[in-house]
């Protein structure tokens, strides 16, 4: 089975996570190929707005916990050439999150670096970095604060907490909740309303809102690599706490 998908709808590129038996988490060949996908649609002059979406019933679980328990830092190594979870925050062409499941952990720091989000009724959300035993790498301290603002930002990551589709729409999270059945159509929709603008102008627009943002994030993006960088990631030392964890987003996510 392909493990990612890419279609194009006239000058919007589809790309669809496609490891729905694992809730599309972030396994090896997933990294590099959805790392690979998203830089070449940013190289393609033709393609104007990129659409990201995962295969039902999940949008992204964040890292294979499978793999990084196995391969420890081996497996975050990945991400330092192909680093797909930052990836959407340094396109330079427009990015929308169709989010149409579950999105936890890395999967959300993936969301966050899109320009806007639209979710179907199925969508949650949750960060769990801290209760599996790691720190967010990918930018959550930086973007998620910005988004729902610091207070909530440092709830959900300290209790792990699983924020529905609605909440998430009065959080600021998402832009729209739409009807499952119509979330892609919708994504298409508003992907082809971006494209339509000439190409110089959509490309000032986003540096300008990029820039502005650069004194707030730059400075969190930096701390939190720092910081989690420094961490020693220990998943054998984790035990029955990592197993149960585990257990519990699986349960979460619907599985």
């Amino acid at each position: 089975m392909t493990i990612l998908l890419t279609a194009d709808h006239g000058a919007v590129r589809v790309v669809t996570m496609n490891r729905p038996e694992a809730r599309n988490a972030l396994g090896a060949e997933l990294i590099e190929a959805l790392y690979t996908a998203l830089d070449a649609a940013d190289a393609d002059e033709a393609v104007r707005a990129v659409v990201l979406t995962g295969t039902d019933p999940a949008f992204c679980a964040g890292v294979d916990l499978k793999q990084a328990q196995s391969l420890g830092l081996e497996y975050f190594e990945r991400f330092q050439t192909h680093n797909c979870i930052t990836k959407t925050g340094q396109m330079r062409t427009p990015i929308i999150g169709a989010i149409n499941g579950a999105t936890f952990t890395g999967g959300l720091e993936m969301a966050l670096g899109c320009d806007f989000l639209i979710a179907s009724e199925h969508a949650v959300f949750a960060d769990t970095h801290a209760r599996v035993g790691i720190l967010p790498g990918g930018g959550m301290t930086a973007r998620l604060p910005h988004v729902v603002g610091a207070a909530m930002a440092r709830r959900l990551s300290m209790t792990g907490e699983v924020v529905d589709a609605m909440r998430a729409e009065r959080l600021g999270l998402v832009t729209e909740v739409i009807p499952h059945s119509q979330l892609m159509e919708r994504a298409l929709e508003l992907a082809g309303q971006i494209a339509e603008v000439p190409g110089p102008i959509m490309a000032g627009l986003k540096e300008i809102y990029v820039r502005g943002t650069d004194p707030v994030i730059s400075p969190a993006l930096a701390a939190e690599r720092e910081i989690a960088g420094a961490q020693k990631r220990d998943f054998d030392a984790l035990g029955d706490q990592y197993r149960a964890v585990a257990q519990r987003n699986k349960n979460q996510i619907g599985g």
